[in-house]
Formats: structure tokens, sequence, C-alpha cells
């Protein structure tokens, strides 16, 4: 793998990192609502919509959106192609690129479609669900957001098809729950084709579970948000985030922006502050922090889809990262 020297790389943990992402994430435009509230007990499971049915039917005419789910009690596993993660009270499940998913609970169930749940729009209050056969329930509130920025298109791959976010003990993840609690309380029919809901508690809602999840990713402390849309850094960044496992050289990140080698470095040092390989190395640790928390994968599968053929080799990248083993920080992270 072609190296470039870090010397010169400005510190991906500044101090003002946190400041930035939030500064950063606040310019993205965003719009939508709370839709759903579920009540689940076991067994349940369900599949959602294909992804361009559930846009047309929540957003009619826009390009992409964004779902998530606030796990108010219970736990639950979710699915999105071959991803697939665990939920607990608390947690928020994000589906950045809408992709169809199937949701259930820890006991074996027949996977129902989610048109058996729920009636079409037009709706005359915020539809409820209740599904199951009694066992130990589970509680979730699910909203919407329409976004065109590249953060969320598909191609870039920021985020994995699904992911979970827990906010640490505190005020953050009380604010959670209590935002939930809001748009429930507050939503109302407010004509015979539309609800009323708090549009910008969802809006908050992600905007910080975003920083949460992001708070690991290489340089977000110098305009990594504004990298997406680079005409040279994007296509680099595209090929990384979709292939984290590939071999990647500095030639071949190179030729995926179609620019030269000393183009492609020059660009990414001046944009985000980091050689290519060293933000392809931070890259890697943070979808291997992601796999680890949300995820039972074993280490040596975690590794392999981060593009190391070892377990050792990746524990010594991830002990380097971290400070401590990733089996280690699985438990303690």
């Amino acid at each position: 793998m072609t190296s470039v020297g870090a010397d010169h790389d400005r510190d991906a943990a500044a101090p003002d990192r946190s400041a930035a992402l939030a500064e950063a994430i606040a310019q993205v435009q965003l719009s939508g609502a709370m839709f759903l509230h579920g009540e689940y007990t076991e067994p349940w499971a369900y599949e959602s919509l294909p992804t361009q049915d559930a846009t047309a039917v929540l957003a009619p005419g826009a390009t992409r959106i964004v779902i998530f789910h606030v796990v108010v009690s219970g736990s639950c596993w979710v699915e999105a192609g071959s991803h697939k993660v665990w939920a607990h009270e608390g947690d928020v499940i994000v589906m950045p690129y809408n992709d169809q998913h199937r949701m259930g609970g820890h006991e074996d169930a027949e996977l129902v479609p989610i048109t058996q749940l729920v009636a079409p729009p037009p709706w005359d209050s915020l539809p409820h669900i209740v599904h199951g056969l009694g066992g130990a329930r589970s509680e979730l509130v699910c909203g919407y957001l329409v976004c065109d920025d590249r953060l969320f298109d598909p191609r870039m791959r920021v985020f994995p098809p699904v992911f979970v976010v827990s906010p640490p003990e505190g005020p953050a993840r009380s604010w959670v729950r209590a935002s939930s609690d809001l748009v429930l309380q507050q939503t109302s029919q407010v004509g015979d084709d539309r609800l009323a809901a708090p549009t910008d508690v969802p809006q908050l809602l992600l905007r910080e579970v975003l920083k949460l999840h992001l708070a690991g990713a290489p340089a977000t402390d110098t305009g990594w948000l504004g990298a997406l849309h680079d005409p040279v850094v994007a296509p680099a960044l595209a090929a990384i985030h979709g292939d984290p496992a590939r071999k990647w050289t500095l030639a071949d990140l190179a030729r995926e922006a179609t620019v030269s080698s000393t183009v492609l470095d020059e660009r990414f040092r001046s944009v985000l502050g980091l050689a290519p390989i060293r933000y392809l190395t931070g890259w890697r640790m943070h979808v291997a922090e992601d796999l680890l928390r949300s995820t039972t994968l074993p280490v040596t599968v975690v590794a392999r889809r981060v593009g190391y053929e070892s377990e050792e080799a990746f524990s010594r990248a991830f002990k380097r990262d971290h400070g401590t083993a990733p089996s280690v920080w699985r438990v303690t992270g």
C-alpha cells in the first residue's frame, strides 16, 4: 500500500472537532416529521416498504428520505441487506438511505409486510401499530426526514445501510426520550388529509444523532462535509466508503478521481488536512467501531470487512488508534 508521510497532517482529533462538526451538520437542510408509533410484543417481525414506495408514501416528490426509529422501551433487531444490528431502550436506529429493511424481536416470528399492519395515508391520527403475540413488549417511535445533501447520497456511502446510536447516559439520552414523548403528545389532525407534528423535534433529534455517530470519523474538524461536494476529493471518498476492505493505493484512488496522485494528495491535504491513505486508515477504524458496537460479528470478520487480512494485524492497528484491543473496546468503549 502506498503511504504518504503523516508528519504534515493536521491532528484529526483537534479540540474544536465537536463544535466544528455541529456547525457543519447544522448547515444540512432537513425537513420531515414523526410518522409512526409501534407497540410490539414477542414474537414479532415485519418488513418495510421498498425504498421508492416508502418515499412516495411519506414524502411524495422527494428524491430521498432518511428513516429513523427511537426505541422507547424493550429491544429489537434491524436488518438492511446483510447488515444486521441490535438496538435497546434509549437507542436511535437510523436508515440513512431508506433501504428496505426488516425488524423484529428476540423470538422467531413470521415476517409480516408493513402494509398488513398500517393503512395507507391519508391518516386522521398518528398511525399506531400494535403487533405480536403478547410476550415481552418493545415500543418504538418512527420518523423520517427529507434531505438532498450528499451526506445522504447512497453513492457516497458515508454511513452503513443501518446503524444504531446509543446516546450517553445523562442529558443526551433523557432528551431523546423526552423528544419522542413530546411528538406523541403534540401530533394532531389539522385537516382531512394532514397531520401536524412538531417538525423541529425530528430535525434536532437527527442532528444530535449524526453528531454522535460521526464524532469518530476522520477529519470532521476540517470541512469533511464540504469535501463530499469537492470534484476531486469526493470520488476518492466514494471509493473508500464504498469498499473500505479493498487494498487501496494512492494511485488507485487518483484513478477514481481522474487526477494524478500528486493532485489528489495535495487536494486531500488542502480540504481535509489529511493524506488520502491516512484518511483511509481513519475511515476503516470508524467503520470498525460501528461494527464492534452494534453487531455481534467476530473480530476476525470485522477485520476482513475493513481491509485487514488477519485479526492480529487489525488488532495492532486498532490498538494504535484506540489504545486498547478491539475485543476490550467492544465491552468498554
